[in-house]
Formats: structure tokens, sequence, C-alpha cells
């Protein structure tokens, strides 16, 4: 009980501090009037998507710069040639019971 007191209180205190600091406000640019809404819109809705792409482009280039895919292959083949084996001596056993003489 006692920490959500506290906790409410602090929150109580955050939300008063951030009311009393107020930005300047800047004056509109001749650029920002003469741009319309959808404009507007349009461009940061450009500028979310060219983000989201380079961001995505620098995670790509940082798993090429793991080399994930030499170590999946890797481990491809060391498998494929384990489970080779273990079915060639599967084989060999089956072939000794079945045809024992």
């Amino acid at each position: 009980m006692n920490k959500l007191l506290i906790i409410t209180v602090l929150a109580a205190l955050l939300a008063l501090n951030a009311e009393g600091y107020r930005m300047p406000r800047q004056a509109d640019s001749a650029a920002d009037s003469e741009q319309g809404t959808m404009n507007r819109i349009k461009s940061s809705i450009k500028s979310m998507y060219d983000s989201t792409v380079n961001t995505a482009m620098d995670y790509v280039e940082g798993i090429k710069g793991m080399k994930f895919e030499e170590k999946a292959a890797n481990l491809y083949h060391e498998t494929a040639n384990i489970v080779g084996m273990y079915t060639g001596v599967m084989q060999d056993q089956l072939y000794h019971i079945f045809y024992s003489q």
C-alpha cells in the first residue's frame, strides 16, 4: 500500500512539472504554410517508410556480416553426414538380422 501511495505521489509531481514546462512555439515558416494537410501527411508517411526500409536494410547487412548462411550450410552438411552414418549402421544391422548365416 505504501509503495502504491509513493508511486502515485511521484506520478502526480511528474505530471505537474511536465505541465508547467512548455516549449516555446516556433513560428510557421512559409514552406509549412504553403504545404497542405495532405502533403504533410504524405511526407510524414514517406519519411516513416524510408526510415523503416533503412532500418531493415541495416539489420539485413548486420545478419550478412555474421555469416549465418555459412553456419547454416555447415550445420546442414554435418547433420546430413551424421544421419547418413547412422542410417548405414542401421541398414547393416537389419541386413545381419534378416540374412544371418
